[in-house]
């Protein structure tokens, strides 16, 4: 086992861009940091509002998931000190689960001597997390679209296009994934299937060229926004009028409340973001906008030994 200190930081991420339910994510540079140190006694240190009301001793769920690296490596688990900084709102749709088991993942191997590989970790962070879309986007950076086997998790990494950012509106409050995957149909009709098949597969493809014009009908859902309005009045008219004020495309962002919107940074965007904060408001919902830039690095990593750092991605 290492000793010293490792330093790892993770980004954010939206889920789904409209139809491609758990499977595609996007990277943003909004991050998540933890530092890992082997002591005598464990100690788990918050720092700053969006980690409010997290447990800080061995329940955590950082600290659980890096036991369960040492453990798997055949190490004794060793008591850890961890701090943890965060820029991600938890509970918004924005992939702050995601990034705290990334990062819990990534650090504990780092100091269990790297006995896993990256793609073994993301094997397991899918398995944690129950689909590979917000953790593949942590790991990897730009747009990572995957799918989710038994023993596999197969995936491509895209490049964001060129110009391509977001502009994000989160309500202030909070949406558990259990709420909001409560309301999804057991079943779908065979036109959904194809409609959803159809859209991904434009978007995927829109993505992967920079053809931007299409993202805003690619972008479309049946599967499971329809079904998600009634947990965040006012989603219905900003997925359809957003385009009309310059967004590229729409989306709740992964399970949401968290509404996204994907923008040519060249385009002036005032009158986007006064049009979804004011469709907000007008259902009685205070928000924060934040302009978000993708991040194309994934996680992080720096290691602090004897004084020497190193640095890595």
């Amino acid at each position: 086992m290492q000793n010293g200190k490792v330093k790892v930081k993770v980004p954010a991420s939206t889920a789904n861009l409209g139809p491609g339910f758990d499977t595609i994510g996007m990277a943003f540079r909004l991050y998540t940091t933890l530092t890992f140190e082997v002591a005598d006694a464990t100690d788990i240190r918050l720092h700053g509002p969006n980690l409010s009301g997290i447990p800080t001793d061995k329940s955590n769920l950082i600290y659980r998931i890096a036991a369960r690296i040492f453990d798997k490596a055949g190490l004794v688990v060793p008591e850890l000190i961890i701090d943890v900084t965060s820029d991600i709102p938890l509970t918004r749709g924005l992939g702050s689960s995601a990034s705290a088991i990334v990062g819990a993942l990534v650090a504990a191997n780092e100091l269990a001597g790297k006995p896993f590989t990256m793609d073994e970790l993301y094997q397991m962070a899918t398995e944690e997390e129950g689909h590979p879309d917000n953790v593949g986007a942590s790991f990897f950076g730009g747009v990572v679209v995957a799918l989710m086997e038994a023993e596999d998790v197969p995936y491509v990494r895209l490049p964001v296009p060129e110009n391509l950012e977001a502009m994000a509106v989160i309500p202030k409050f909070m949406l558990s994934t259990e709420k909001a995957r409560g309301v999804l149909p057991s079943m779908y009709s065979r036109q959904d299937v194809v409609y959803t098949a159809s859209h991904t597969g434009v978007l995927v493809g829109a993505l992967a060229t920079g053809n931007l014009t299409l993202l805003h009908r690619a972008m479309k859902d049946v599967l499971h926004q329809p079904y998600r309005v009634p947990l965040v009045p006012g989603l219905d008219k900003i997925l359809a009028e957003a385009h009309e004020h310059g967004a590229l495309g729409a989306a709740l962002s992964g399970a949401g409340p968290t509404i996204i919107a994907l923008v040519d940074k060249r385009e002036p965007t005032d009158a986007l973001q006064a049009f979804m904060v004011q469709t907000l408001a007008e259902h009685g919902i205070d928000c924060t906008v934040m302009r978000l830039m993708p991040d194309e690095t994934g996680v992080q990593v720096e290691h602090c030994f004897s004084g020497v750092t190193e640095q890595r991605s």
